[in-house]
């Protein structure tokens, strides 16, 4: 496990490489693990990443939920060597998903809006 010196020496002081997040471990306000980011979701105007598509379910990768979550709602745990979030798996049972043959549509801003509301986080 990475210590602090360690994580900035390692990864550009408080910037990561986008293909690092992808596959990092996600877990919930109880530390169990609930799945793993499978992308990241980036502002064309603003270049800041605003949401995570978290894997969940499934085995080996197959059939696996996608949950997008706000990335204001993760932040990144040294010792977990992974992002946790409030939510737990429980939690996830009624949030914001496609599945494995479809595809968020993001131009839906009212969807979009729910994902926030679902995660109590303001949409920005």
């Amino acid at each position: 496990m990475l210590n602090q010196g360690e994580l900035d020496r390692d990864e550009m002081g408080r910037l990561i490489g986008s293909d690092k997040v992808e596959g990092t471990s996600v877990f919930g306000a109880d530390r169990n693990k609930i799945g793993s980011i499978e992308r990241v979701m980036i502002d064309k105007i603003s270049g800041k990443v605003s949401y995570a598509v978290l894997g969940f379910g499934g085995f080996l990768g197959l059939g696996n939920d996608h949950y997008p979550l706000p990335w204001q709602s993760l932040k990144y745990d040294t010792e977990l060597g992974g992002y946790i979030t409030a939510i737990t798996a429980k939690d996830l049972e009624g949030a914001p998903r496609y599945g494995e043959k479809t595809e968020w549509n993001w131009r839906d801003e009212a969807a979009v809006r729910g994902i926030n509301a679902y995660y109590g986080v303001p949409f920005a």
